[in-house]
């Protein structure tokens, strides 16, 4: 087959579900009758390093190296029989096509154990109310992580379920370390990402292919995959976009990434991506692209064509899960929390209820970009038709809408229009925590199939969710998510500490205030993240107004986002982060209310 557009997400991302990145692109696509096809990339490798062979392959590359493994990675090196007689049903298993294998699982003596088994709570709690399935589902994760703690001491300390070399995408203001790293010869997971990669290039024979790449943990993968393709197909072009380069790589320089890559376009992807096709076609000029970085005579150059008009939002089509391989993704369960689970387990069809933010003024947000500014919501009548055309589709009735925040109206409109055609459907949302989410609201909600929404509760303390803008106050997230758990659905909030002038009482106070949430039942699901100032949001814009030092005064030719900061109190606010997500993970497993917050 030709192909005039493979597009690839590069390990790794989720092991339940595809990142909508590409899935999106080709839905557009589909539209202009461009022949795409679309891989998974990270999926591929794991279930090639996680089979049968895969193991063999592991267990006799480290057995050949000259290295000193600790007990742990000696023990599972002496079980390696056990674990390669094992892998392949409980891969199947995580993949719901081998259910009955639950009742080997949870008895002692049929999986290899390792130090994470060491760290297993009561299950009982846990899964008193859940199935016996779910009890061997978290079981054959601890597995799974099991064999992921080898790899990283025997192998290639760079892999991860859901991120690769991660550590080489952050905060890369110079190109020089990724490059340096580049120059070695492929690691072991490199190997095997390359060999999945050829295979797609022989199936497709594509003129272009497109590396969606929304995170730090995927840049690596993606440069070592196009400098592949740069060696043994030099007549394909290569371009790049996705969350990754949107916010990080606005202000590139540096003439070596364009050895690896032709093009990088910038948000939304659908005009860039139709203008650099018609290009490779000789359809347009290179001056009519969109948005995108290229290498004119040895130099970057950013051409952005302001005649060439985005789509609304409106026009963008269905998502299309075509070539995507759904059955084979593979559901865990990491944390033993009915709301947390939900990241991780079971397969949920992404749509999108409105692009950008209405409220977009929160100060640590990256309220300047476009996929933030540009707030575009779309009829709940499309919605519901997007959601019925992928349930023919995909045979899934599972849907997480991936907004920035989704507005009540809307989620109101789409509740009754769901409704209506009476559809029987399983959603949850992001949210913002508005009064408009009274009971009533609520309960409608849960009515149209919805299970759970996550919002940014941040740093629960008035005075701050005033400085940031929030638009809320600690008493009205406390009664929304009152009213959404009476209702019957789940909440999960995000939550931040070392906010620009947030003193030590105040951090602890916010905990406090999520301790009641949790012991009131309030409050099902949350997560810690350290503050972090951003070039594009208005902390990082006018640091002086929020008490805070720049150190990232100088632009770097790579990535610039993340900034070098320090608060003129000087505190210290690293010195919290054991603590909070050492209490919060008691929370969610329903221990700790009695001990004290500090």
């Amino acid at each position: 087959m030709k192909t005039d557009l493979l597009l690839i997400t590069p390990p790794f991302t989720q092991l339940n579900t595809p990142y909508p990145g590409t899935v999106y692109l080709k839905g557009f696509l589909n539209t202009l009758s461009y022949s795409t096809f679309q891989a998974d990339l990270g999926l591929d490798v794991i279930l090639q390093l996680f089979s049968r062979k895969g193991l063999i392959d592991l267990f006799e590359f480290i057995q050949n190296q000259e290295i000193e493994l600790g007990d742990n990675s000696k023990r599972m090196v002496m079980l390696s029989d056990e674990y390669i007689a094992t892998i392949d049903p409980v891969i199947r298993f995580l993949q719901g096509k081998n259910s009955t294998l639950a009742d080997s699982i949870i008895q002692d003596g049929y999986l290899p154990e390792a130090s994470r088994f060491a760290e297993v709570e009561d299950l009982e709690w846990a899964f008193g109310s859940m199935s016996f399935q779910d009890k061997a589902k978290h079981l054959a994760t601890l597995y799974l992580e099991d064999l992921s703690d080898l790899i990283i001491e025997a192998v290639d300390e760079n892999f991860g379920f859901s991120r690769y070399a991660e550590r080489l995408g952050r905060s890369a203001n110079s190109f020089d370390e990724l490059y340096q790293e580049l120059q070695k010869d492929p690691t072991y997971i490199d190997k095997i990402t390359l060999s999945e990669l050829e295979k797609l290039i022989q199936k497709t024979n594509p003129k272009m292919i497109g590396f969606s790449v929304p995170f730090p943990g995927n840049l690596y993968s993606a440069f070592r995959c196009a400098q592949y393709i740069k060696a043994n197909y030099p007549e394909i072009v290569v371009d790049m976009g996705g969350g990754f380069p949107n916010t990080e790589l606005r202000s590139l320089s540096d003439s070596r990434v364009f050895e690896f890559f032709d093009f990088i376009t910038l948000d939304d992807g659908e005009a860039p991506t139709e203008q650099l096709l018609k290009y490779i076609n000789n359809e347009v000029e290179v001056s009519d692209l969109k948005r995108t970085f290229t290498l004119q005579n040895n130099q970057v150059s950013y051409i952005n064509n302001q005649t060439v008009r985005d789509y609304k939002f409106s026009e963008v089509g269905t998502p299309d899960y075509t070539d995507i391989k759904l059955d084979q993704y593979i559901s865990v369960i990491e944390v033993v929390n009915p709301m947390h689970r939900l990241w991780s387990d079971g397969r949920w069809n992404k749509l999108t209820m409105a692009h950008g933010c209405y409220w977009g003024k929160c100060t640590f947000c990256d309220i300047s970009l476009d996929y933030i500014k540009i707030y575009e919501p779309i009829a709940a009548k499309q919605i519901v038709d997007r959601m019925e055309e992928l349930i023919e589709t995909t045979q899934n009735t599972g849907f997480h809408f991936v907004d920035e925040a989704a507005p009540p109206a809307l989620m109101r409109e789409v509740a009754l229009e769901i409704l209506r055609r009476k559809l029987t459907v399983t959603w949850w949302t992001n949210i913002r925590f508005e009064k408009s989410f009274t009971y009533d609201l609520c309960r409608l909600l849960k009515a149209s199939g919805c299970i759970a929404v996550s919002g940014g509760l941040e740093v629960a303390s008035d005075r701050l969710l005033k400085l940031i803008d929030k638009g809320v106050t600690v008493e009205q997230v406390a009664v929304v998510n009152r009213n959404f758990t009476e209702a019957g659905i789940m909440v999960h909030a995000y939550l931040m500490y070392g906010f620009p002038t947030q003193t030590k009482q105040e951090t602890i106070d916010s905990l406090e205030m999520v301790r009641q949430m949790f012991e009131l039942g309030i409050l099902q699901s949350g997560f810690w993240h350290q503050f972090a100032m951003t070039a594009h949001s208005p902390v990082g814009l006018n640091p002086e107004k929020y008490q805070v030092i720049n150190h990232s005064t100088e632009l770097g030719t790579f990535a610039n986002n993340d900034m070098i900061h320090e608060e003129k109190s000087g505190l210290i606010h690293d010195q919290f982060s054991y603590g909070l997500k050492k209490s919060l993970f008691n929370y969610m497993h329903g221990v700790g209310f009695e001990l004290f917050v500090f």
